[in-house]
């Protein structure tokens, strides 16, 4: 069964027919990486429980944690405004970054200058 057409018809997809999902922990917010989903792995994210993606450098769909055991069970999936990028709020058990690393965020961090705080009403 294909993706719900009315989902399909909303996604803006890039040139490969993909478009990203940025991976959140559920219940803490915590961002824990970025992945690819065509509208087949998004038909099957939203169907299984499970978070599949499509791996641009196999080119083949994935699903989280089926060869690591490290799974994502799916929690919620948002469509930002512009219909250009998925949110996947998941329950991850173990290691979301094929590393090994909690999050693909960890390892490298950047310098930068950090800008005033905002005040209480500007956030």
């Amino acid at each position: 069964m294909p993706l719900d057409p009315e989902i399909a018809a909303r996604l803006k997809r890039d040139g490969d027919g993909l478009v990203p999902a940025i991976v959140q922990q559920h219940d803490t917010g915590e961002v824990l990486m970025l992945a690819w989903m065509d509208d087949e792995a998004l038909h099957r994210t939203l169907t299984t429980g499970r978070a599949t993606y499509w791996s641009r450098s196999r080119q083949e769909y994935w699903v989280k944690g089926d060869t690591s055991g490290h799974v994502q069970y799916v929690r919620e999936v948002a469509l930002d405004c512009d219909g250009d990028t998925l949110l996947v709020r998941v329950d991850q058990v173990g290691a979301a970054c094929h590393t090994g690393d909690r999050t693909c965020f960890d390892a490298d961090r950047l310098q930068a200058v950090q800008g005033p705080a905002a005040a209480p009403a500007e956030r």
